[in-house]
């Protein structure tokens, strides 16, 4: 079968997100989970009825009670959360036990039963965006001293923590910033964090606000509009790149080289400089008061 390339000059479209959504208790993780577009919650953490405006949810006390997930399932809805996925990958690792009891020693996961763990949770997140599907984690946190630094921590078991971190597309924590709970998605030298968008942070509304009902649905349609807007916005720039790689060589004068500076300056300073570059080859000067490019001839004679 032929390799299948996309192209430097086609948009590769982000149709769902792998969301990562951690904080100390008590912040309200899940409330906001349930403010995404049509969700149904994976309640492995037994703590649904505690969340503001309550959606749809499965109560799961077994692997078993989710790993037959289908399509025809999840069908009514746009957004699957698993809540916590530090429970959820407990309750995994222990039907990796069950069914291969080789893979443990005294109770626990070995090396090679970690690795089964991983191959399995990211192949059922995979399976769960085949639908069509966005997917939140929900996760504690817990904070480790380090020196005189306070370091926030994934409260995920073993070396399940990277595993979460290298599947999801945007990580941000619930923060309290100015007496305001806040989205916040840059990492910092203490917290995790995944900005694909380039958002920052965000405050987020009051649970008793009007705003607050579909907050995260619109967070999420914002990150994947950064992200499609971003990839043709790169193609465009791209295209302009080409364009003046290709033609710049056939311009051999002063004129030529006026003639697209306002394109060029527009396409970004690495265009820009392709055409700096190629006025130097042609012995050309630039006149700051004309904001053009002369012949040396013509700057001897002004």
């Amino acid at each position: 079968m032929a390799l299948k390339v996309t192209r430097s000059d086609e948009v590769i479209r982000i149709e769902t997100l792998c969301f990562t959504i951690y904080s100390q208790p008590g912040l309200g993780k899940t409330s906001l989970a349930f403010t995404a577009s049509k969700p149904l919650l994976l309640d492995f953490d037994k703590g649904a009825h505690r969340a503001v405006d309550r959606k749809d949810v499965v109560q799961v006390t077994d692997w078993n009670d989710v790993a037959g997930i289908s399509a025809a399932d999840v069908a009514p809805y746009d957004t699957i959360v698993i809540d916590t996925v530090g429970k959820a990958l407990d309750c995994l690792a222990q039907d990796v036990i069950r069914k291969s009891p080789k893979l443990a020693y005294g109770g626990a996961l070995n090396m090679q039963g970690w690795g089964q763990l991983g191959i399995r949770f990211s192949a059922y997140l995979k399976l769960l965006r085949s639908f069509g599907k966005d997917v939140i984690l929900i996760a504690h946190m817990d904070e480790k001293n380090d020196g005189d630094q306070i370091k926030e921590r994934l409260k995920i078991g073993g070396g399940s923590k990277d595993l979460v971190l290298t599947d999801s597309d945007v990580i941000a924590r619930i923060s309290i910033l100015n007496q305001h709970r806040t989205l916040v998605f840059s990492p910092t030298e203490t917290a995790f964090g995944k900005d694909p968008a380039r958002i920052g942070e965000l405050p987020l509304p009051d649970a008793k606000s009007p705003d607050f009902h579909d907050c995260l649905a619109r967070i999420i349609s914002r990150i994947k509009d950064g992200l499609n807007s971003l990839s043709e916005a790169q193609i465009a720039h791209q295209s302009e790149v080409d364009w003046f790689t290709a033609n710049l060589p056939a311009i051999t004068d002063a004129e030529g080289i006026n003639a697209v500076l306002g394109r060029s300056k527009a396409a970004g300073r690495d265009v820009a400089m392709l055409v700096v570059n190629r006025a130097k080859e042609l012995g050309l000067r630039f006149n700051a008061d004309s904001g053009e490019y002369i012949t040396p001839e013509q700057k001897e004679a002004a």
